[in-house]
């Protein structure tokens, strides 16, 4: 058999064979691929299984048969035991979806099954916080079959969460948005915003009133602007440069705000949320027009108060709150040797302590740190401080240290060495007072303006014979003077000092009285007011004064008695000798006439010669009544105009024949403008004639040659002036005594000057007479043009 056997059917069987583990080989092969594909897929299931269940949107598939196809998860966002097969389990009592979201959700599919219609859902499962969103569609074929719908439920609790606090946040801050619009709508100065073009995009009520425009969109439309140009830059500019700069940016300008000119404040500033891009520009501006005014009003308040600081005698700085000098006037300065310079580099009070020690305006103290350390605290002090600085040249400063609100200082320093120096002298004068006091002649007491014994003296303590302890209580008036009446001869005289007292210190009146004492002394006193309100009595011992007075009123009375014998004497004497020359003179006037025949030239020479005579004696005679009615007071002057200069050049015509007898130049300079005056012109005949004679007279003795006489007179508006002067050998000591107004005169010249002065002084003059022996005689009478 084996035989039989073909190699055909070897090949063949041997071909077979092959082609068996051939295909064995390839089923072996195709079995490894697709385990090997299988477990790839299987792993990539697994991975997306696990993305699924990683995911935050959970996919379940609702079939046609409302099976589901689902996670786990499911039930447990639903709050169920177990997850859901089925549509109907996803509605539980308590858990799962309520009816009315169970219906809409079912509704839903519905839709999206026949209509192929997606949706969105969102439910609330019962007693969850949970809020789930479900996106719903058609299924595709292959995932779920015929009117599958496949779903996405995704848990929105966070998302709501924040959707709920962002809608929060939105709303308060449309709430503060809403409240700061309607604060700068409120805001009683413009406030604007400018977007990223610098164009106006919002302006608050303000800043329409002030441009006086229509309203906030007529402003914005048309671009109003708030700010002119000031020095070529505009308002868009000014907010430019902040935004380029990135800070605020501040300007003082004039603005007219609703028609009238105002300085105002104003502000750019750029914005920028959490420091990205600019989003714009906000500004505002602020009326500071009485700010600047009440400035100005301020700076004008100090400048001054420093000019009237630089008046004052005391010297004042002030010192601000860093302790620099901010200004000292000019007293300050001169006492503490400040240069302009100093005060301009405005030093601190430590420094300038330092520089007033090294040039000796600092008292001398052992401590000098501590010192310093103690005047500086000044500053921090509540209350002012009060020092007295005695420096080492002499000066006696008072020094005021006053801290200022703002934490400066005042300081005020006095130079009070001058009232140092015044007060040591009015303690000497006090010392000096009471030592004259205590020796004065008078008794002497001050009282106070209510009455009470202020000062005394030891003369007025003897006086009333007063112990000092009761004049040291300082006793009233009435008490005092009450104790002493029996101290006056008679005592109700004490209400008469006591009156006088009183009147000094409350009507303030003077007065005056007189006392006299038991023992026989007579007093005079006066009160006197003082200025400070006291009263000074003064009591002056007259004891001797009036026995003297009793003495001198009785010869006085003699003396008037022998004047009165003299006058009659005078006057009878005078009527008596003018009787026998009346006679004289009347019968040689019919003499020169030649009722009795013509005289011889010897004869008639006579006759003139007795003439003469008969002119004088009636002029002596008219001199001595004159001189006896001035002596009584009874002289009588006529007034009436009298030509000055003719009466003077008569009287040098009179009297040029004995000046030519007596060999005397006579010499007459008148002046042109002597006018004329109101008086008696026969005695100011006499007057001149008078003078002119005893000139004469008194020159001519010694000065037989070269004796001169001169008469001069010149005036004025208001007076004549007539001066006679000679180089006669002067006036002798008797005359002299009668021209300065005694009695006793022993010749004619000085009965003649007497007359001259009482004829003066009748006419309302003056008359002046100066003599030196050897070299002659003036008299100076000037006399005034009225009355």
């Amino acid at each position: 058999m084996s035989d039989m056997l073909s190699p055909s059917l070897l090949f063949a069987i041997g071909l077979f064979a092959a082609l068996w583990l051939l295909a064995g080989l390839w089923a072996v092969g195709r079995g490894i691929a697709m385990q090997r594909r299988s477990a790839f897929v299987a792993g990539q299931s697994e991975r997306l299984a696990s993305l699924v269940e990683a995911s935050p949107q959970l996919p379940v598939i609702v079939r046609g048969d409302w099976r589901i196809e689902a996670s786990e998860r499911l039930g447990r966002w639903l709050g169920l035991e177990r997850g859901p097969r089925n549509f109907d389990e996803l509605r539980g009592i308590d858990t799962g979806f309520d009816p009315a979201g169970h219906d809409a959700l079912r509704q839903a599919i519905i839709g999206a099954q026949r209509g192929a219609k997606p949706f969105t859902l969102s439910i609330r499962p019962q007693g969850s916080a949970r809020t789930i969103v479900i996106h719903g569609a058609a299924a595709p074929q292959a995932v779920g079959g015929p009117g599958s719908v496949l779903l996405w439920l995704s848990d929105a609790t966070d998302g709501q969460q924040a959707l709920a606090r962002a809608q929060g946040e939105r709303d308060e801050a449309m709430a503060a948005f809403e409240a700061l619009s309607g604060l700068i709508e409120a805001a009683p100065f413009p406030m604007w915003f400018r977007d990223t073009s610098l164009q106006l995009a919002l302006v608050n009520g303000a800043y329409v009133r002030a441009v006086e425009a229509a309203s906030a969109t007529v402003v914005i439309g048309e671009g109003i602007e708030l700010c002119e140009p000031i020095a070529g830059i505009s308002a868009a500019e000014a907010a430019e440069q902040a935004r380029v700069d990135g800070v605020a940016q501040t300007r003082t300008i004039p603005v007219t705000i609703e028609g009238e000119r105002r300085i105002m404040r104003v502000v750019d500033i750029p914005l920028a949320p959490e420091g990205g891009r600019t989003i714009g520009i906000a500004g505002y501006a602020i009326d500071i027009q009485e700010l600047e005014s009440e400035r100005g009003a301020h700076r004008r308040f100090a400048d001054t108060q420093r000019d009237l600081l630089d008046r004052l005698s005391a010297a004042v700085a002030q010192f601000g709150p860093d302790q620099g000098l901010d200004f000292a006037n000019q007293p300050f300065r001169r006492l503490f040797a400040l240069e302009v310079d100093v005060i301009a580099e405005a030093p601190p009070f430590a420094r300038l302590l330092d520089a007033w020690r090294e040039g000796g305006r600092t008292p001398e103290v052992r401590d000098y740190p501590m010192w310093r350390q103690a005047h500086v605290d000044w500053f921090a002090r509540a209350d002012a401080a009060e020092e007295d600085w005695l420096l080492r040249d002499g000066t006696h400063l008072r020094v005021v240290a006053q801290p200022t609100p703002d934490g400066g200082l005042l300081l005020i320093a006095e130079d009070r060495t001058e009232q140092v120096q015044l007060a040591s002298t009015r303690d000497t004068l006090l010392r000096v007072r009471t030592a004259t006091f205590d020796n004065l002649f008078e008794a002497i007491a001050v009282f106070a303006p209510d009455g009470r014994l202020h000062l005394w003296n030891q003369r007025f303590r003897r006086l009333w014979g007063v112990d000092e302890g009761t004049l040291a209580a300082h006793p009233r008036v009435d008490v005092l003077m009450g104790g002493l009446a029996d101290r006056l001869a008679k005592p109700n005289q004490i209400s008469i000092v006591q009156e006088v007292i009183r009147a000094a210190t409350l009507e303030r009146t003077q007065r005056v009285g007189e006392v006299r004492f038991a023992d026989g002394r007579h007093f005079d006193f006066a009160s006197i007011p003082l200025p400070d309100g006291n009263a000074l009595l003064i009591m002056l011992d007259v004891s001797d004064s009036r026995r003297m007075e009793s003495a001198l009123r009785e010869r006085n009375e003699a003396l008037e008695a022998a004047d009165k014998v003299k006058t009659a004497f005078l006057s009878r004497m005078s009527y008596e000798l003018r009787t026998p020359l009346t006679s004289i003179g009347g019968f040689g006037q019919m003499l020169q006439a030649g009722y009795v025949g013509k005289l011889a030239e010897q004869q008639q020479a006579y006759v003139d010669a007795i003439m003469d005579s008969v002119g004088v004696l009636g002029r002596q005679i008219d001199n001595v009544l004159d001189l006896a009615q001035g002596e009584a007071g009874t002289l009588a002057i006529e007034r009436a105009a009298v030509d000055v200069w003719k009466l003077l050049d008569k009287a040098l015509g009179d009297a040029q024949g004995l000046a030519t007898s007596e060999k005397i130049e006579l010499v007459g300079n008148l002046s042109g403008n002597l006018g004329s005056i109101e008086g008696d012109a026969p005695r100011l005949s006499r007057l001149v004639a008078g003078l002119l004679d005893n000139a004469i007279r008194f020159t001519a003795p010694t000065r037989r040659s070269g004796g001169r006489v001169l008469l001069h007179a010149e005036g004025d508006a208001k007076n004549v002036e007539i001066v006679v002067s000679d180089n006669g050998p002067g006036m002798p000591d008797a005359v002299a005594a009668v021209t300065k107004g005694q009695q006793a005169a022993t010749s004619s010249g000085g009965i003649g000057l007497a007359l001259a002065r009482q004829l003066v002084a009748a006419h309302g003059g003056t008359m002046e007479v100066m003599s030196e022996k050897g070299q002659g005689t003036m008299v100076r009478v000037s006399l005034p043009r009225g009355a």
